[in-house]
């Protein structure tokens, strides 16, 4: 299929549409706002498949307690909620119909479209990037400026390099003013060991609270703070087909994550025990401090789970082509579809109850 036969078949109508849940809804609350969805799920609910974008942490908590709470089932579908052997394949899966639903990164979503891969975004996790440049304190690094003459590590993503020369521009540096080198996912230990002075690729709300609880007193650089337009770190992905055939299934699917991660964020306690119930290999030291600290990024600043904005996806894309990344001709506002979250006016899926 070529990008333009892509483009004619995934344009999707009501730009503006969102999934609305107060962030208050909890507890009670959404035990009343799941019975009242099983009047918009009379059938039995639909099996369908969610495949993880990594072994299961704090950013899944809200799918978990959604699991643990009854809410898919109550909104009509019952997910197996699985991680891939390789989480790398997911937007494949999904694209290909093998997978219902995954969750994977705007960036990705953008580079997998243009290569023909059939995903669209249709609901934004974490509103706010995660991923951040780490370094140790002590190395003096507190601007991308202090970087020349400096070893950077990158985990050899197509992205890395465009994020790096974009806080370097921004502040007077070039990418032929620092050494480049690609340590994997070995970020933490690249910087302990002085291997390197900083690493990309880092959670803010993950490896942070590694070092700190291994010792190391890290500084970090936000890439939005120089230069890198706001974006979407974690979305959920479902394929076109299933967002032309299936709408149903997509609305059911983000209403019933987004009242689990309504629910999370209100009760982190609640929330870590369905992530540890769901995971015996879970770090539950870890993750007791990431959930409360994530909890912020699940929602919007009016408090709304699954919100994506043209501009937030306009500004970023046009980053990615101006950087290489996609084609100038590249149609962005098919990458995404924010009506998910819609049910039919009047319905019980649609008026929370509570």
């Amino acid at each position: 299929m070529t990008h333009h036969e892509t483009k004619t078949t995934t344009r999707i109508d009501a730009r503006t549409a969102r999934l609305r849940i107060p962030l208050t809804t909890a507890g009670a609350g959404l035990l009343g706002l799941a019975t009242g969805w099983r009047s918009a799920a009379a059938q039995e609910p639909t099996p369908v498949t969610l495949a993880l974008d990594w072994y299961p942490n704090a950013n899944h908590a809200g799918i978990y307690l959604a699991q643990a709470q009854n809410l898919f089932s109550a909104a009509g579908v019952t997910p197996e909620i699985y991680t891939p052997a390789d989480p790398t394949t997911v937007l494949q899966t999904v694209g290909a119909g093998r997978d219902d639903f995954g969750i994977s990164y705007q960036t990705e979503v953008l580079l997998a479209r243009a290569q023909g891969v059939p995903v669209v975004s249709v609901a934004a996790i974490v509103q706010v990037p995660l991923v951040v440049m780490m370094t140790l304190t002590e190395r003096g690094i507190s601007r991308p400026a202090d970087l020349r003459g400096r070893s950077i590590g990158t985990t050899g993503l197509a992205s890395d390099e465009a994020l790096l020369s974009t806080i370097l521009q921004a502040d007077g540096v070039g990418l032929g003013d620092v050494e480049i080198v690609n340590v994997g996912y070995d970020l933490l230990p690249a910087i302990a060991s002085g291997r390197v002075d900083a690493v990309t690729g880092t959670y803010w709300n993950h490896e942070t609270l590694i070092a700190d609880r291994e010792g190391y007193d890290v500084s970090l650089l936000r890439f939005e703070d120089w230069g890198v337009p706001a974006f979407y770190e974690l979305v959920l992905v479902a394929s076109e087909e299933t967002v032309a055939q299936r709408p149903e299934i997509v609305t059911a699917m983000v209403a019933a994550m987004g009242a689990g991660y309504i629910a999370a964020a209100a009760d982190s306690a609640a929330a870590l025990a369905a992530l540890s119930a769901a995971s015996p290999d879970l770090d539950v030291e870890l993750e007791t401090l990431a959930i409360p600290l994530s909890a912020p990024t699940w929602v919007d600043a009016n408090g709304e789970f699954g919100v994506q904005t043209a501009e937030r996806w306009d500004a970023y894309g046009g980053w990615m082509v101006a950087n290489g990344l996609i084609p100038v001709d590249f149609d962005i506002e098919a990458a995404w579809y924010p009506g998910a979250g819609v049910a039919p006016a009047g319905t019980p899926l649609a008026t929370p109850i509570g």
